[in-house]
């Protein structure tokens, strides 16, 4: 693992999958995703976030399922802008922006949408980096609603 994470192996239990976030402009590319996700250990989990509409595929989907690597679920604007496939016995959600005041915050009723939609597999949640701190506030009130659902939460602020 060492050669392929470098200083990341020192997290050892602590390291949580590994994503891979594919540029905009990036289209479909099989084989390139195919060669990436077979570098990764079996003990790395991998999650996979493309940001062009051209990799919703079957034979991406599939390729996500063969290597047990997640579909990175996206968000803008507090909507889904990538499909809600489980390809991985794990999820990974990244909540970019919300609509919530102040920006870029989600209310109560967006989290709950996302914690309704999230796949029956332990699951990552993520927010973006913001100037405000709106990420941590959130991440807390989150996981505060989980927990209400008596769903075990980890790591949280």
């Amino acid at each position: 693992m060492a050669r392929f994470l470098g200083r990341a192996e020192a997290l050892g239990a602590k390291l949580g999958p590994v994503l891979l976030q594919l540029p905009p402009t990036l289209r479909v590319d099989v084989a390139a995703l195919e060669e990436t996700l077979g570098r990764f250990p079996k003990e790395v989990k991998g999650a996979v976030e493309p940001r062009h509409d051209s990799w919703w595929t079957d034979e991406v989907r599939d390729l996500l399922h063969r290597h047990n690597a997640a579909l990175s679920w996206a968000d803008r604007k507090g909507r889904p802008v990538t499909p809600q496939w489980v390809t991985a016995d794990f999820g990974y959600l990244r909540l970019h922006e919300g609509r919530a005041q102040p920006w870029p915050r989600y209310g109560r009723t967006a989290l709950a949408s996302w914690l309704d939609r999230l796949p029956a597999v332990p699951s990552y949640v993520f927010f973006n980096n913001d100037p405000g701190g709106a990420a941590v506030t959130d991440a807390a009130a989150m996981a505060a609603l989980a927990r209400r659902r008596r769903t075990e939460v980890t790591r949280t602020p």
